[in-house]
């Protein structure tokens, strides 16, 4: 599996060289989770009255959002929960199911496959990664941060594993069979609580209004129909036939070839009330355009240490003169460390402070006497 996962880190490194600011607003979409309220059988049929009841999320699009047009086939998902499981389920669009990786913790995207990455205290680190074909083949590891705030140490542990994950697949078609044409495939997933409460601000269960960060991906291969087998369409580069690169469709678009910007994730909000009783309301986080703003600043220090070989302690070598904040521009704090950075802006809430350091790490504190 070590080998495995060099020849993934060597295919993603040419991606992960800084962080990227997206080429689109800032604008995550945002999920209401409520509670299922009997129990799911996970085989990928969602035929309880609970997965009737709960809606869908928006029809993916392409990871750049609206700088690529619109997906060709259609995928999206819905969610519940309870005390011990987060539940997902999706359905995928797709005339042509197929799959081809059976051994556990293979790196599943080079199959079509979907993709599910939590980050359940939205500061960028400590988050959950986890991938499955319509084989149901799975691979899921812990990302202490992502790969591009450490190019040099291995930020993936990827024998980490969900314990007690359950999921199951439903073909709409056949498996594997060029010779017809399919419908697509649906997927159920159960994610032990457990698991996600250890990388949570509280270390708790969720509460009522609770937010965790979330996003999905599906990865869609351009592929002909060859000798009665699937095979993935090619094309030159220097010289050499490789695969054309696959399609990255998500929910929440993240304006780059990335996934691995959680800043840019959905917000999964979660409800004590149980599915299609009563409706809650999705609460904006009051500091959403603080953190952004810090955000900003974090893609231009990346960008003018990749250009100049160091960091800024002044707005205007950024690009920047203020941040907004409602109809308020704020100009942030910007202090010089001996590992790089550290910039400030004032919650909205008084007597709190964010914070942002050059490995992307988001967090607060109160100031003194608060």
């Amino acid at each position: 599996m070590k080998t495995v996962f060099r020849t993934f880190l060597l295919l993603i490194l040419p991606m992960m060289i800084l962080a990227q600011e997206p080429g689109i607003p800032f604008a995550p979409r945002h999920y209401l989770c409520y509670r299922a309220g009997e129990q799911l059988t996970i085989d990928g049929l969602m035929n309880e009255p609970a997965w009737q009841k709960a809606e869908w999320t928006e029809y993916f699009g392409d990871i750049e959002g609206v700088l690529k047009p619109n997906p060709r086939l259609k995928t999206r998902v819905k969610m519940l929960w309870d005390d011990k499981y987060l539940y997902l389920a999706a359905y995928l669009e797709e005339p042509h199911v197929w799959a081809t990786l059976t051994e556990r913790e293979s790196v599943i995207f080079y199959d079509p496959d979907f993709e599910v990455f939590i980050d359940p205290d939205g500061d960028t680190h400590n988050y959950t990664e986890y991938e499955m074909n319509a084989l149901n083949t799975q691979w899921d590891l812990l990302l202490l941060k992502p790969y591009r705030d450490d190019l040099i140490h291995n930020v993936a542990i990827d024998n980490w594993s969900y314990n007690g994950i359950k999921s199951g697949v439903h073909v709409d078609g056949t498996m594997n069979d060029p010779s017809d044409t399919d419908k697509g495939w649906s997927i159920e997933i159960a994610f032990p609580l457990d698991a996600l409460v250890e990388l949570s601000a509280t270390g708790k269960n969720p509460v009522q209004g609770e937010q965790y960060r979330i996003d999905f991906s599906r990865v869609e291969w351009t592929v002909d129909i060859k000798d009665g087998k699937y095979v993935k369409r090619t094309h030159l580069v220097n010289g050499v036939e490789k695969p054309l690169p696959e399609d990255n469709w998500v929910w929440s678009p993240q304006g780059v070839i990335a996934m691995h910007q959680p800043e840019t994730w959905g917000y999964l909000q979660f409800s004590e009330k149980e599915v299609g009783t009563t409706k809650d309301v999705y609460v904006v986080d009051p500091d959403q355009e603080v953190k952004w703003g810090l955000r900003k600043i974090y893609y231009r220090q990346s960008a003018f240490n990749v250009k100049k070989g160091k960091f800024s302690d002044k707005l205007e070598d950024l690009g920047l003169k203020t941040i907004t904040v409602g109809d308020a521009d704020v100009r942030p704090e910007i202090v010089l460390t001996p590992s790089g950075y550290e910039a400030a802006l004032p919650s909205v809430k008084a007597g709190l402070t964010w914070h942002i350091r050059q490995d992307g790490l988001l967090w607060s504190t109160k100031s003194a006497g608060k």
